[in-house]
């Protein structure tokens, strides 16, 4: 059987985003330049999507997601609302950070954040529900491991970090770190992760 291509694209911009703010299962909305992003990167998939009855088409249930998908299946040409959600696809959770700036936790807790970048991929937030992202890639493997389909999904960046660290591409620690557009689209095709 031939590996299916996913489409991937991160949720458009919010305000957290532009202020820095960990947003992680945070219920944000897109800002304006989250919604022409979404968009635009809806046009793009047109062009990238000949047939698109044979996609299946799947978001993260957050505001952010959901309004990004809508837009680009929009921009397709396609009913907005003709997609599904999966759980699994929600961005990693970051406990008692949730809503704050490094400047702001920095200033209650010194250290938080140099404590972090020593094992990103490892680290759990503190509070009730923190994820490192060992656990993010755990659930994000359930949901690969699901996909026989094409897909196209959006998503998170952290989801879209663990994915590069699960099609074997980058180390853990380098996928921790990779910046995530919001203004891309991201292939997944045969084990090759290419940015178009």
């Amino acid at each position: 059987m031939t590996a299916p291509t996913i489409y991937l694209v991160r949720h458009g911009q919010t305000d957290w985003n532009a202020e820095y703010r960990l947003q992680g299962q945070a219920d944000t909305d897109l800002n304006e330049t989250g919604r022409a992003q979404a968009g635009r990167n809806g046009r793009r998939l047109a062009g990238l999507v000949a047939d698109p009855a044979g996609f299946d088409f799947v978001s993260s249930p957050m505001r952010r997601t959901r309004e990004t998908m809508e837009r680009l299946r929009a921009a397709m040409g396609l009913d907005p609302a003709g997609y599904g959600t999966d759980a699994r696809l929600v961005e990693m959770h970051f406990g008692d950070w949730q809503g704050y700036t490094f400047a702001e936790l920095e200033a209650v807790d010194p250290g938080c954040y140099a404590r972090r970048e020593a094992d990103k991929w490892g680290f759990v937030p503190p509070g009730e529900g923190g994820e490192s992202y060992v656990q993010l890639a755990s659930r994000v493997r359930s949901w690969m491991d699901e996909v026989t389909g094409d897909t196209v999904c959006v998503t998170h960046g952290g989801v879209m970090r663990a994915l590069f660290h699960l099609a074997g591409v980058l180390e853990p620690g380098a996928a921790a770190v990779l910046p995530i557009p919001q203004d891309r689209v991201l292939r997944l095709h045969r084990g090759t992760l290419e940015w178009l």
